[in-house]
């Protein structure tokens, strides 16, 4: 394995596209050695990053310690994760060769998988985000944002699209892309024995017809917008530009702003289950390029005893899947003094997480598939934190599901 050309085609994609794209289409290549010389190494990346965060690193929560997943459980989703995504590359292709007459293009599977392979280089890249639990999801963001860009450079050179038409078939792709993303999700669960099933609900707010069609329109925009903005050598036209596209993916084609923080403090109790709050914040966001309002709480008896820490998100304008996978699938995992499992009940669907060797656990409930409401801590029970999450005015945020 020849690690300088690994490295130089690594850093040529990345800084320099435009003139990288070129030299990948005049490369002779085959199918094995994409996959041997880089694909099977920069999939490897987020791979291996993920299994240290999930099992070594864990998720830090405050006042309450770091949870992490075991090294068995870690290792299982790792491998099957890694096998997915070489899949998805492959199936990515299918993809882009599938579509290249519809736009103009010319089919090629062989230039298909390289412009698969190497517009992938950016969110592989982003996988070491996952060693930096604080930064990490929006190291990710950024190198899926970047990778968009790198595929709309790389479909002309590659499939001999007309160059007017690559931002349809970019954002073509990419909307067929994310819908592929989902089943292999629910296949990874299945594997995995978490018994995931797409919840319908779920599945019309990810593809529906309608809403596919914005995303491709949006996409397109802000695909060009961010062309000119490269041209121009505009770094703020460029930033706002990559928020567009990341809005585009991450969206669910509502014009609706997220609520401002005073309103979602209102459905804060001083005190929850019985424990006073001790720690209150709200705040609303656009930094992805979509906007997200978040209320915090945390309460807490003193001492050893008992933890509670809820969150209200108000995603108004993002997918639900982006903030809330689980809200798309039902599954249920066990494990020796433990359990998670998604599933609907009355109307609603909840996710349940309980690790009864720390006693900590968390429940959480979609609200007219807009908000999330999370109640986690350090209790006896899942009742109690079943108990603490039904105390709540869930009735009284749903009814602002269709509020600005």
């Amino acid at each position: 394995m020849d690690f300088t050309k690994l490295f130089a085609r690594i850093t040529g994609i990345l800084t320099n596209p435009s003139s990288e794209w070129p030299r990948i289409v005049e490369e002779p290549a085959t199918v094995a050695a994409l996959y041997k010389n880089y694909i099977l190494w920069l999939a490897a990346i987020p791979a291996v990053c993920g299994f240290i965060g999930m099992s070594l690193i864990g998720t830090h929560i405050p006042l309450m310690g770091t949870t992490r997943m075991g090294i068995g459980a870690a290792l299982t989703q790792t491998i099957i994760g890694y096998a997915l995504t070489l899949a998805g590359v492959y199936l990515m292709a299918l993809i882009i060769g599938m579509l290249a007459s519809t736009f103009g293009g010319k089919k090629d599977m062989l230039q298909a998988l390289k412009v698969a392979a190497y517009a992938s280089t950016a969110s592989w890249v982003a996988g070491f985000g996952q060693l930096l639990p604080w930064v990490g999801g929006l190291i990710a963001l950024a190198g899926m944002g970047y990778s968009i860009y790198l595929l709309y450079l790389g479909l002309p050179p590659t499939m001999k699209c007309p160059q007017e038409k690559a931002k349809a078939y970019t954002a073509t792709v990419v909307v067929i892309a994310i819908l592929a993303g989902v089943a292999m999700s629910m296949l990874a669960g299945s594997i995995t024995g978490q018994g995931m099933m797409m919840n319908g609900a779920g599945s019309a707010s990810i593809g529906d017809q309608g809403n596919m069609e914005k995303r491709s329109q949006d996409l397109q925009e802000a695909s060009g917008k961010l062309e000119a903005a490269q041209k121009s050598g505009d770094i703020q036209a460029q930033r706002k530009a990559m928020k567009a596209i990341m809005a585009a993916t991450l969206g669910n084609g509502k014009d609706i702003k997220a609520l401002a923080p005073d309103r979602l403090k209102q459905f804060v109790p001083e005190r929850l289950a019985g424990i006073k709050r001790v720690s209150f914040s709200a705040t609303r966001n656009s930094d992805a390029g979509v906007q997200v309002s978040t209320a915090k709480a945390y309460y807490n008896t003193g001492g050893a005893g008992a933890s509670l820490h809820l969150n209200i998100t108000d995603a108004a304008s993002v997918n639900i899947f982006a903030v809330a996978p689980w809200s798309v699938m039902q599954q249920n995992r066990k494990w020796d003094q433990g359990y998670e499992k998604s599933y609907r009940a009355n109307g609603r669907q909840l996710h349940e997480k309980w690790d009864g060797a720390n006693r900590e656990g968390e429940i959480a409930v979609v609200l007219g598939q807009r908000f999330v409401v999370r109640v986690s801590g350090r209790v006896d029970n899942m009742d109690q934190l079943k108990s603490a999450l039904n105390s709540l005015n869930l009735d009284g945020i749903e009814a602002l599901r269709s509020r600005r």
